[in-house]
């Protein structure tokens, strides 16, 4: 049976670099980012991010997170893909828990999740997760 729950992270540090300006002001850029959750995920978080920038400020971005910390009372890591955009301040994502990834007692960890923030503000996250008996 699936879990539905909320938690929040914070952004710890941000580490960004242009690897290609496209003319007209656009970028290509990779950050290498920190987080701290808590809530139903109690951790912390790095993230490595590829985004592009458009001339008009709005931003698509995918990225790898590794999470390191307890859900449900278990422990362990996980990896997580992301997919979203930045626009008007406020970044979105959708992510889904790569299977197979987990690690200790969150080997069997399977999930999505989402989040919404706004620049500097803690992010609010919807996260859905199960614990498969047969991984």
């Amino acid at each position: 049976m699936a879990t539905e729950s909320k938690c929040t992270f914070q952004i710890t540090g941000w580490d960004e670099k242009t690897y290609q300006e496209i003319e007209g002001s656009a970028k290509l850029s990779h950050a290498k980012v920190t987080q701290s959750y808590s809530g139903a995920i109690e951790g912390t978080s790095s993230i490595e991010y590829l985004m592009s920038y458009t001339v008009q400020g709005t931003a698509t971005f995918v990225g790898l997170e590794r999470v390191s910390g307890t859900v449900d009372g278990k422990t362990g890591t996980f990896v997580v893909q992301h997919t979203g955009d930045f626009s008007e301040g406020i970044a979105r994502s959708s992510w889904s828990i790569i299977p197979g990834s987990g690690t200790g007692e969150l080997a069997s960890l399977r999930g999505s999740g989402s989040y919404v923030a706004g620049h500097g503000e803690p992010a609010q996250v919807s996260f859905t997760y199960t614990f498969e008996t047969n991984a």
